[in-house]
């Protein structure tokens, strides 16, 4: 005879069902705060500062972010949802030149926004396979969305579309901003320059 089957009590599911509710908003409210802290310049904040921002204790950031993997999981999953519609509205411009000034201005836009957290994950990328695997895609999607705005026979010269890949990337734009400390108005002038000069 087959051992009966346990029933969970409809109060025990509620309850589990509960802890999970708590658990997924402690995680959210921890991924926000470090967000909130890494815009602010805080480069490594603490777990006792990301607690306090957060408004959990500080063995709540441990147990729910054992390793700082689902640290990023989840921040990636917060940055992704303020700038996917960014990136996947329609680039506009008559002619390829007028979609590749529309497609720099809105990467600065972009850049900018994500430059104190993209900075701070590429500290860590080779620590963790999810950052690694992240950035790789990053750099994808840049590229294919080049390869869409600009002509086949910029396509077809590697070196210059190469050139023109990397003087318009994130890594470029992280330069001018803080190696040569251009404000975000002349870093994207900067760059609109730079795809003159490598489109003529």
């Amino acid at each position: 005879m087959p051992p009966a089957k346990r029933v969970m009590k409809p109060e025990a599911a509620t309850e589990i069902d509960g802890r999970k509710a708590r658990a997924d908003e402690s995680r959210r409210r921890i991924a926000q705060a470090m967000l909130d802290l890494l815009r602010e310049g805080e480069r490594q904040p603490s777990a006792e500062v990301v607690a306090d921002r957060a408004g959990v204790g500080r063995r709540t950031v441990f147990r729910l972010f054992n390793d700082m993997d689902g640290v990023f999981h989840e921040m990636h999953a917060i940055m992704l949802g303020r700038l996917l519609p960014i990136f996947s509205a329609p680039i506009d411009g008559a002619t390829w030149q007028e979609r590749l000034a529309n497609m720099i201005e809105r990467r600065a836009r972009l850049f900018e926004d994500m430059l104190p957290i993209k900075t701070a994950a590429d500290a860590m990328r080779y620590q963790t396979d999810f950052l690694t695997e992240q950035h790789g895609e990053f750099t994808a999607m840049q590229r294919s969305t080049l390869r869409f705005v600009v002509p086949k026979e910029i396509q077809a010269d590697k070196p210059r579309f190469e050139a023109l890949d990397l003087a318009l990337s994130f890594e470029a734009w992280r330069r001018l901003r803080k190696e040569q400390r251009l404000p975000p108005k002349n870093a994207a002038e900067t760059m609109h320059r730079s795809a003159e000069v490598l489109c003529s």
